[in-house]
């Protein structure tokens, strides 16, 4: 592991439930191939790179903190309108400045529980927790998560020979589609880009996971962390924990 230097409607979610049994019963029969088993160096991973409006960084070992958006929560006309405001305002003075702006906006919004926050349903918000924790150990190592009403965060290490990119790929493809099967619809069901940020130092290791853990308490959808069904913090791992 190493760190890398770089008005609204509020719908809760209510009770815990299990990921549905047609689900359970397919993941049971599946078999995951060799790279799931984690074979190492069998893809490259790509550094710096950027795509849409958000920066990423793909490397081995790094810990990450990762945000994905149901496709309803954050029109694309707001997230121009921010930018162009950003940009030509003199308070932001340079480019980390401004993205990090930019990202403060966007999670003050999904906070407030724009859009139908799919995630509120508790079969949807299972299989989403279930998503991210089957290849736990093998593609990634899990440190935190939490699934929230249009929105869900992870803490989590890289292993070589998946990139990041893949990884969010295969959580989206496949809880999209169980998502709109529960649903009864078709469509996009998460945004295309995802939010990725290189966990730097210790100081901000405790901050990422401070800030995963305490989001559905900042939300008003619990009132402890631990009481919030479809997290880590559910399931009393120690905070910071990197093991």
């Amino acid at each position: 592991m190493r760190f890398v230097r770089r008005t609204a409607r509020r719908r809760p979610l209510h009770g815990e439930s299990r990921v549905p049994a047609r689900v359970a019963r397919r993941r049971a029969r599946s078999r995951p191939s060799a790279r799931s088993r984690g074979r190492i160096g069998s893809a490259v991973h790509r550094a710096g790179y950027s795509r849409s409006y958000l920066p990423h960084f793909d490397a081995p070992g790094v810990v990450q903190g990762i945000t994905i958006r149901l496709a309803d929560s954050l029109p694309g006309k707001l997230v121009q309108r921010w930018r162009e405001e950003i940009q030509n305002s003199k308070v932001w003075g340079t480019e980390e400045a401004r993205v990090e702006e930019l990202r403060r906006r966007v999670a003050r919004h999904e906070d407030a529980g724009w859009g139908e926050c799919d995630l509120r349903h508790p079969e949807i918000a299972a299989l989403v927790q279930d998503a991210l924790l089957r290849f736990d150990g093998e593609r990634y190592r899990l440190l935190e998560w939490c699934v929230m009403q249009n929105h869900v965060h992870v803490l989590m290490t890289q292993i070589r020979g998946f990139p990041l990119g893949d990884i969010v790929r295969s959580w989206k493809t496949f809880t999209a589609r169980e998502a709109n099967a529960v649903l009864g619809r078709r469509g996009p069901f998460w945004m295309r880009e995802y939010h990725d940020r290189s966990i730097r130092d210790p100081r901000h290791l405790e901050w990422a996971v401070a800030y995963i853990r305490g989001n559905p308490v900042q939300a008003g959808l619990c009132a402890r962390a631990e009481d919030w069904p479809w997290s880590s913090a559910a399931r009393q791992r120690a905070p910071g924990s990197l093991s």
